[in-house]
């Protein structure tokens, strides 16, 4: 008993170390308010019911009914209407000056980006719908548009995506980027919500691809595995913290094709139309329209034993 005591208080001779630490460190980490900043688990739980009303059948409720589905989807964006508007209400408080521990004009903010975010849904299907139909035409092995919409962690991913990048256009802080994370953590596929896409996008395999915020892609891209695109450096000001806000990834235009592996970098680097980009190719200069760039083929050393 005794022993087990000892070591209780040292618990609390831990807690009154850690405590010390609230407030002293630069940056905080640590977020002491009346309002609290949004709950991850909240965003993901909208981000799967926005998936069912997007995908019936295939997320969420496995059967719906035709006859009912007005009042199906109906109730469910209802739902999504309430806890989005006070997530975005979370996202958006804490860069408000009013002091109060609420604020009247943030909340009807929240309620108007929320209804403006909904509104954009039918359109995000029918840009959905290419995708779909991109991955299903781009990969022999898809046995039907089923398996794609089901299995495909490239549609997972870029379904995510289009939401996210909504939200981001909109200027709601904290949500866009804990919704690709999320995609990100589940898929391995990284595409920032500030990212541009065009339609019928598809990502082959996709685990380890990479797409930097100021990223513009075209319409009909192609990308493997193990693509990135990426920053070439980062401009510093005077005081020597990085310049937010430059174009600082490539733009790849239309009907273009990148293999596995490959690396493009920089903000004036522009992939032209119809090219393609081979397997494990570094860049950083501009390529013009449909042009084939591979590396020269490594020579092989085999050692027998």
């Amino acid at each position: 008993m005794r022993e087990h005591l000892k070591k209780r208080e040292q618990v609390r001779d831990i807690t009154r170390e850690v405590i010390q630490t609230f407030g002293s460190l630069q940056p905080k980490l640590e977020h002491f308010a009346t309002i609290p900043l949004p709950d991850r688990a909240s965003v993901i739980k909208i981000l799967d019911d926005l998936l069912e009303v997007i995908y019936p059948g295939y997320f969420g409720k496995k059967y719906v009914e035709s006859t009912n589905i007005e009042y199906y989807v109906g109730d469910l964006l209802d739902s999504i209407y309430a806890r989005l508007t006070q997530e975005t209400y979370r996202s958006i408080r804490p860069e408000c000056r009013n002091a109060d521990d609420a604020c009247d004009h943030c909340h009807a903010l929240a309620e108007d980006q929320s209804l403006l975010f909904l509104r954009k849904l039918s359109g995000l299907r029918l840009r959905l719908a290419d995708d779909v139909r991109a991955a299903f035409d781009g990969d022999p092995a898809a046995k039907s548009i089923d398996e794609v919409i089901f299995a495909y962690p490239a549609i997972f991913a870029i379904s995510i995506y289009r939401l996210a990048h909504e939200l981001n256009l909109q200027r709601i802080p904290l949500l866009p980027r804990i919704m690709t994370e999320h995609a990100h953590s589940v898929t391995g596929i990284d595409i920032h919500p500030g990212a541009t896409i065009g339609s019928g996008f598809f990502i082959d395999h996709g685990t380890g691809v990479v797409i930097g915020e100021t990223t513009v892609i075209g319409n009909r891209v192609k990308l493997y595995q193990g693509v990135t695109l990426g920053a070439l450096s980062f401009a510093m000001d005077e005081q020597g913290h990085i310049v937010r806000g430059s174009k600082r990834h490539p733009t790849i235009e239309d009907d273009v094709v990148i293999y596995a592996g490959a690396t493009i970098l920089g903000g004036s680097t522009v992939i032209g139309q119809g090219s393609i980009i081979g397997g494990n190719v570094w860049l950083t200069r501009s390529v013009p329209p449909y042009t084939r760039v591979i590396i020269s083929a490594p020579e092989l050393v085999i050692d027998s034993k």
